[in-house]
């Protein structure tokens, strides 16, 4: 009686067990947790609006210009050189305004500017006569030089994400005259968003600068040959325009697109 009794406990607590067993495995596995959520950081574009300021210096091509003097009392062939006082250049500063458009790699836009120069071109003026000449030379009052001009310019350039690399060219003028100008420069996006801007990009710029000059401008004084009567030195009709080479560095804040 005895053993029949612990061989019905037995097949009873076995019966439980495999019920238990077979429960358990009809239960729902338990999810697994979702991954966080990483957000991308965004992709920096050049695209946008933009207007800063910039600073630099400005350059003549050469401090000499050739000429030749005619004129009652002249001595037939007398030539001469115009030399200028102006070698070490002068500052220059302005402002900008522009709009880039990113397509790919590639970067076009349009920049206009207004820059103050400090030409350092003017009442220094000597004319030198040539070998076997001499006499009197007077500076006269003479400025051949703006003391600002603009630019109008297109760029195109390619982006190496927050840095561009470009050339640049169009017009350029005065209050009276115009001309052309061409260049380049590189420039970078900061890490840094002032003044509610989306970007803040700082570059370095050179520009070289040509814009003619009136006909009748170009008197830079007198000069008296022994001898001779006075005559009036000009500027040679051949070589009028105003051309110069601007290196400067820029800021620019960027409104719009990131």
């Amino acid at each position: 009686m005895r053993t029949y009794l612990v061989s019905l406990l037995a097949g009873a607590a076995s019966a439980a067990l495999l019920a238990s067993a077979a429960s358990a495995a009809d239960l729902p596995a338990r999810a697994a947790p979702p991954a966080p959520i990483v957000a991308a950081p965004p992709i920096f574009t050049w695209t946008g609006f933009y207007a800063g300021v910039n600073a630099g210096w400005g350059w003549r091509d050469d401090d000499e210009e050739s000429v030749i003097l005619t004129g009652p009392g002249i001595p037939a062939g007398l030539t001469g050189t115009l030399e200028f006082d102006d070698g070490d250049g002068g500052f220059v500063g302005g402002a900008q305004i522009g709009y880039n458009y990113q397509f790919g790699s590639f970067v076009v836009g349009l920049e206009a500017d207004i820059q103050w120069v400090d030409s350092d071109d003017g009442g220094d003026a000597v004319f030198v006569p040539g070998p076997g000449f001499a006499g009197t030379f007077v500076p006269g009052e003479f400025e051949n030089d703006e003391d600002w001009f603009g630019t109008v310019r297109a760029r195109a350039g390619v982006a190496f994400d927050r840095v561009l690399i470009y050339a640049t060219g169009g017009l350029a003028f005065t209050d009276e005259n115009t001309g052309w100008t061409a260049g380049g420069g590189v420039e970078w996006a900061l890490p840094v968003t002032w003044f509610g801007s989306s970007a803040v990009t700082f570059g370095v710029e050179g520009l070289w600068v040509s814009i003619d000059e009136d006909d009748d401008d170009g008197r830079i004084g007198t000069f008296t040959p022994v001898g001779g009567a006075p005559v009036d030195v000009f500027l040679p009709r051949d070589n009028d325009d105003s051309d110069f080479f601007v290196a400067r560095a820029k800021l620019n804040f960027k409104f719009g697109t990131y």
